[in-house]
């Protein structure tokens, strides 16, 4: 006599508890390794540079309420809040052709179209910004290079000259040697790195005071407010000879708006709460970046984006570093002292 459907009921409903507790189970582990997979992947996206070990000592002094950050074994550990000095670049890296086709040229290596020391004040709700003309006359130090050689020292020699002989240790060495301030930490952003984060963060807003006619920089803008892409963003923070006298100043100035921009537009967005905007964003980032390896992992990364929450493009001052024609070459600038030394 076969058995009563309602006697299977149980089995069955057994049965189908465990097959969904295994599809479950499965879209977690799926779920637990696609989360894994990102986290690698973004980590393994920035390029670290042992700043520390290769210049050892002989450096400025770290400031007295300088926190390179508290030991990030713990997601519940507190975050840095103490004041930082950051030297921040932006490479006009030759290399690839996301790079070549935004600007970087078809030759090989790089320079440093863009310098920035940023000081994060103690509790990290200020800062200010500020920038070294890439046209300054310097002296370049002798340099540590990876091969255990070294780099030739010079006298007169354009700042953006130390990355290009030395790559970012030469480019700290001769900023701390020009500012005699320590470098807590370095962040390197080459074009492609910088169009994609602006387009990652769906653009950002500027208003321009004149009209900008630039070939070289391939933009083409009327005074007013802007919405700009990624390349177009990176194009005015290229600009250089459709503004003022063409000079680095003058596009030094477009850069520091952009700074703020970039700061409001962060703001905006709810990146702790949507997962894919803020994965498209890290990657963005992280892609192009070369730090110090005090930074070049996704946790100390984070932690250090969390500490500056408190930060808003208000509480930002940008400068630059008081500069004038050097004597012997119009086309170049050097330190205006004792103006250059106080700031």
């Amino acid at each position: 006599m076969p058995a009563d459907p309602a006697d299977r009921r149980p089995d069955r409903r057994a049965r189908a508890l465990r097959i969904a507790g295994l599809a479950l189970a499965g879209v977690l582990v799926l779920g637990a390794g696609t989360a894994g997979w990102a986290y690698w992947q973004l980590g393994d996206n920035i390029t670290g540079v042992d700043i520390d070990s290769a210049l050892g000592d002989n450096r400025p002094a770290r400031g007295t309420t300088s926190d390179r950050g508290a030991p990030a074994s713990s997601s519940a550990s507190p975050l840095p809040t103490g004041s930082l000095n950051i030297l921040v670049l932006g490479s006009d890296a030759r290399g690839g052709g996301d790079n070549r086709a935004l600007g970087g040229g078809d030759s090989g290596g790089a320079r440093s179209d863009t310098a920035m020391v940023v000081h994060l004040d103690a509790g990290r709700t200020a800062a200010t910004v500020v920038s070294i003309p890439r046209d300054t006359l310097v002296e370049r130090p002798a340099c540590p290079l990876p091969d255990g050689g070294t780099t030739r020292p010079a006298s007169h020699a354009m700042f953006n000259s130390a990355y290009e002989v030395g790559g970012p240790v030469c480019a700290v060495k001769t900023a701390e040697l020009l500012t005699d301030v320590r470098m807590d930490h370095y962040v390197e952003i080459d074009f492609t790195g910088f169009a994609r984060l602006v387009d990652a963060l769906g653009g950002v807003t500027v208003t321009t005071d004149e009209d900008i006619d630039d070939d070289r920089s391939r933009l083409d803008l009327e005074a007013g407010t802007h919405h700009l892409d990624g390349t177009d963003a990176l194009a005015l923070a290229r600009t250089r000879y459709g503004i003022g006298d063409s000079s680095d100043l003058g596009r030094i100035g477009l850069q520091h708006m952009l700074v703020k921009a970039l700061l409001d537009r962060t703001g905006t967005q709810s990146l702790l709460t949507d997962p894919v905007k803020l994965y498209e964003v890290a990657d963005a980032v992280t892609g192009s970046l070369t730090t110090d390896t005090g930074l070049d992992s996704l946790t100390e990364l984070t932690r250090f984006a969390q500490s500056l929450r408190g930060l808003s493009s208000s509480a930002v001052t940008t400068l630059t570093m008081p500069v004038v024609p050097a004597p012997w070459n119009a086309d170049r600038v050097v330190a205006d002292q004792p103006e250059a030394e106080e700031l």
